[in-house]
């Protein structure tokens, strides 16, 4: 028979893990020890008309958007994306990017120019995705749009249906 003491620290736990969920999504599953990234192929250039806002909640001066055209579901389960940021004074940075939603990584793969070119990136490497400010747009994009902790989204289509809206995983549970 089980005591009350440990169905409680359980539950705890439980509460904890479902809580918690996105900010430790890649400490809570295995990595897939046979995974291996598919064919990337970097996408068009980025244009205006396809650029779809996000929220990363929290407040910062840049605002931050993702080229609709660029999405991408790989078989691999990467959802790749061309993320543009553009800052209070006007500067615009452009990067083609990855989400491996069952580790919790992302991973950059190239910078985009003015002239609508892609430069790859000399280093390129699958890191943690953490919240400080320079990660929050991915962490948002994994955590709050595209991942169900550890399942990317079905495919492209379903991707570009959950960026057009953020969840409030305190309020309705998720999903």
């Amino acid at each position: 028979m089980k005591s009350i003491e440990s169905c409680m620290t359980r539950g705890g736990l439980l509460i904890l893990a479902l809580a918690c969920g996105p900010a430790f999504a890649g400490l809570l599953v295995d990595a897939d020890s046979d995974w291996k990234e598919g064919e990337v192929v970097m996408p068009p250039a980025v244009e205006e008309a396809r650029l779809r806002a996000f929220d990363v909640g929290a407040s910062s001066p840049n605002r931050f958007f993702v080229d609709e055209g660029s999405v991408s579901v790989g078989e691999d389960g990467v959802v790749r994306y061309a993320l543009v940021v553009r800052t209070a004074g006007g500067a615009e940075n452009v990067t083609f990017e990855g989400i491996r939603c069952a580790t919790g990584e992302r991973r950059i793969y190239a910078s985009g120019r003015p002239e609508g070119n892609w430069v790859a990136m000399k280093k390129s490497e699958w890191q943690a995705i953490g919240g400080n400010a320079y990660n929050r747009p991915r962490a948002a994009l994994a955590w709050d749009y595209l991942c169900d902790g550890p399942a990317p989204p079905r495919n492209r289509d379903h991707a570009l249906q959950l960026l057009k809206q953020r969840r409030d995983h305190y309020s309705s549970g998720g999903r």
